[in-house]
């Protein structure tokens, strides 16, 4: 009798603990292939002239996989590691392993889902199922109080009755041990250059973020042993965890991040971070719900913002940094440079240019696509939908004060001192 081999295909889930897929198969298969695959779709050129994955994500990425392999060799298994088109590649290895299932993350992007139907159709052919999980939200899908097509567009709404009437289930168990079959070529991992990239240069000013799920968990307990400041604005800085490049990448487990919050005894102080693991599950469900029109310039408004006439060289300055606004061109700098904008920051610079300068939304989203290390297509596309005043939820659009909140930001103008000096200085 054969034994039977479930091959996990690893995309944005790329740890070990809390990972359905991977303990599922460690459980049904008498074998386990682990897989990641650099697509190189994820490295072209967009139609809007950008990266689909800049510098820094592609580092973080390629940190993140060195790490799972790192995590499933301590398990005793491996991680084989290919470069191309996945619907090309798993088919491969189905056949050379002799492969019964192949398990993975369902997404709910377009492009996402796309690359999981081509692949779906390839293993179709060889009579090997594609098996679907649900493991990027905070919320399970099947717990929600209402269907996909019923959730409340507005995230208000939605917030009120998930917190009301779902519950969150716990971390799944890590598995003891990882058996795979005898793997001869396990694969090399690229180098930046191998994925059409150039590694950006190092600056004293940027935030180090190093990926993979150990450092995941490091900056979730460092979080957690911070000091909290007592005045108000200083606790809100405070409570910016940072963690989402793990988040995005799949390197923590929302749930554990809930849970780890929920354990501690001041759980109500850390509330800014719940709300922010409630907006990614938001927006993933509305992605679900609504798919391809968050990347429509006229969103769900039915007509597109007015753009300006030179829009092209305003939205040069803007990505460029060399706008007559300090503290965007900062702002820019520091996104380019290190790949990371705090929250506000980036809803200032959004906010910037599709109100003060009036260019396309959707090439500002491109933009932030390539250079952001925790770029998530439902959270990016559809805070940038909202900004642009066509998102989904009726209450969203409004006016900003740029110098109010400006001020707010960079009150003694620090912030904007740093960015705008010379590479490296602090």
């Amino acid at each position: 009798m054969s034994e039977k081999v479930i091959l996990v295909w690893f995309r944005n889930d790329l740890r070990v603990h809390d990972n359905e897929i991977l303990l599922e198969a460690v459980r049904k298969a008498d074998k386990v292939l682990p897989v990641y695959c650099f697509d190189p779709y994820y490295f072209n050129v967009t139609p809007a002239g950008t990266f689909k994955t800049g510098a820094n994500r592609a580092k973080f990425l390629l940190e993140s996989v060195a790490n799972l392999r790192r995590n499933l060799q301590q398990l005793g298994g491996e991680l084989i590691i290919r470069t191309g088109n996945p619907a090309e590649v798993l088919p491969q290895l189905v056949t050379e392993y002799q492969v019964s299932e192949v398990y993975h993350h369902r997404e709910v992007a377009f492009e996402e889902t796309a690359v999981s139907e081509a692949v779906e159709a390839a293993l179709w052919k060889l009579k090997i199922n594609l098996k679907h999980f649900i493991g990027h939200t905070l919320y399970h899908k099947e717990d929600l109080p209402f269907p996909i097509k019923d959730i409340p567009d507005s995230f208000a709404t939605f917030r009120k009755k998930v917190e009301r009437e779902s519950t969150v289930r716990p971390c799944l168990a890590t598995p003891e041990q990882v058996v795979v079959p005898v793997i001869d070529a396990p694969g090399a991992l690229p180098a930046l250059p191998d994925l059409g990239l150039t590694e950006s240069v190092a600056d004293v000013r940027s935030l180090q973020f190093t990926g993979g799920e150990t450092e995941g968990l490091k900056q979730l307990e460092a979080y957690f042993n911070r000091n909290v400041p007592t005045t108000a604005k200083a606790k809100a800085a405070a409570h910016t965890s940072k963690l989402s490049p793990w988040l995005a990448m799949g390197c923590l487990s929302l749930r554990l991040v809930y849970w780890a919050i929920a354990g501690q005894e001041q759980a109500s102080g850390s509330y800014p971070l719940m709300l922010e693991l409630m907006w990614r599950d938001y927006f993933r469900f509305m992605f679900k719900k609504h798919g391809s029109r968050f990347a429509e310039a006229a969103g769900f408004k039915g007509e597109a913002p007015a753009v300006a006439d030179n829009q092209q060289d305003l939205l040069e300055s803007w990505k460029t940094g060399t706008t007559g606004m300090p503290f965007i061109n900062a702002a820019m700098h520091e996104l380019t440079i290190s790949g990371y904008l705090s929250g506000p920051a980036r809803q200032l610079v959004a906010a910037y240019l599709v109100q003060e300068l009036k260019a396309d939304w959707t090439q500002g989203a491109a933009w932030f696509e390539e250079k952001l290390i925790d770029y998530s297509p439902a959270s990016n596309w559809g805070n940038w939908a909202a900004v642009a005043g066509v998102g989904i939820d009726p209450r969203e659009h409004r006016t900003y004060n740029i110098a109010k909140l400006i001020k707010d930001l960079d009150p003694r103008g620090e912030y904007t001192k740093r960015w705008l000096a010379p590479a490296g200085e602090a």
